[in-house]
């Protein structure tokens, strides 16, 4: 795999999907036999993946297999959940506790791990040992919104190898510098998304948004420029990955990345229970909708809500392959709906390419 390219797997079968990625990439190249391979999930508390909150087992279970077919069996799961939740109990109820019992790999409660300073242009950073011990990382973040840093991904998911104080710390010292200097100091080597389900806009979960897709990338900085766009975002609207980009973690230019989709997402049936998104979805009229669009559609729909303009979308949006080939009167999202009055192109489209389509068609300003 090279730095410039993006991996994207469509579907909701994290474990299948994992393995086939990794066919793609073949990390074992980079590899040798005796490496400390450790994989980094998102448990930031103790809830299930399908809340949008936590990485799904399945999505580590295939990692795992993989390696361990390839003949790499020393492997271990590094995590420590957020201030003031219990790491060992994310383990128990996220999945992973069982995982590590079937695999027979350690799990590494990061909170108990000696913690070694490490400094980059005066910023002094307390990191787990265990996670500097590692030859190869993987990184396993959880696609979603965050209310303090607009979207928390591959960048920001190092934050749970760093102790509890040095957290804190992050917090009050704002979260862009020190989140961007910590990705200098502890190298991520493969970075695998879990965007089946991700929160709406809060780390904790709770408006999970289904999207049914997993990314790779070796480039944390493209990985996260590229989940921004896909949430709605640009990445100069998320300061760590500009400053990140300039002190040489990775490089913003998703003009210049190679994309590559190994599949395309199905229609899929959508449960938006929570009232944030029933709010949002009222605005839609989805037939035979797969998630990855409609997921876009609903992250491009809230930034107009944030903006306070919801309101000024008038009629109801056409999503899904029930539209396919199909006169449509008014607004059409993505390449099914390409017999709408005006529709965006793409399949599926990112929630920025439906943002920007929306607020022209609407006199939206955001």
């Amino acid at each position: 795999m090279q730095k410039n390219q993006l991996l994207i797997n469509y579907g909701d079968q994290a474990r299948k999907m994992a393995k086939e990625l990794l066919n793609e990439i073949k990390p074992e190249r980079k590899l040798k036999s005796d490496s400390l391979i450790a994989l980094k999930p998102n448990l930031i508390n103790a809830t299930k993946s399908e809340k949008g909150a936590t990485t799904d087992p399945e999505l580590a279970a295939g990692v795992i297999e993989y390696l361990q077919n390839k003949g790499f069996n020393n492997l271990m799961i590094i995590e420590s959940s957020w201030v003031g939740a219990d790491t060992d109990k994310a383990f128990e109820v996220c999945g992973y506790q069982e995982l590590a019992q079937k695999y027979d790999i350690p799990l590494y409660n990061l909170k108990d791990d000696n913690f070694i300073k490490k400094t980059y242009q005066g910023l002094e950073i307390e990191i787990a040992e265990k996670a500097l011990a590692a030859d190869y990382l993987i990184n396993l973040p959880v696609l979603k919104g965050h209310c303090q840093t607009n979207i928390t991904c591959a960048l920001k998911n190092l934050k749970g190898c760093i102790s509890d104080r040095e957290k804190r710390k992050f917090h009050r010292q704002g979260l862009h510098q020190p989140i961007a200097y910590l990705n200098k100091l502890l190298k991520q080597d493969l970075i695998i998304i879990d965007g089946i389900y991700g929160d709406l806009d809060f780390e904790e979960g709770g408006n999970p948004v289904k999207m049914n897709r997993i990314i790779a990338a070796e480039d944390p900085v493209l990985a996260d420029s590229y989940a921004a766009e896909l949430l709605g975002y640009s990445a100069a609207e998320v300061e760590y990955i500009e400053i990140a980009a300039q002190i040489g973690v990775g490089s913003e230019d998703l003009s210049r990345a190679e994309i590559i989709e190994l599949n395309q997402d199905q229609a899929a049936e959508i449960d938006y229970s929570s009232r944030k998104l029933k709010k949002l979805a009222a605005k839609v009229k989805a037939k035979d909708a797969c998630s990855a669009c409609y997921g876009s559609l609903i992250h491009a729909l809230k930034r107009i809500e944030e903006s306070g303009q919801l309101d000024k979308i008038a009629g109801m949006i056409k999503i899904g392959h029930g539209y396919q080939g199909k006169k449509i009167s008014g607004i059409g999202i993505g390449s099914c709906c390409s017999g709408a009055d005006k529709f965006v192109n793409g399949c599926p489209p990112s929630a920025r390419d439906i943002l920007d389509f929306l607020a022209e068609n609407y006199n939206i300003r955001v």
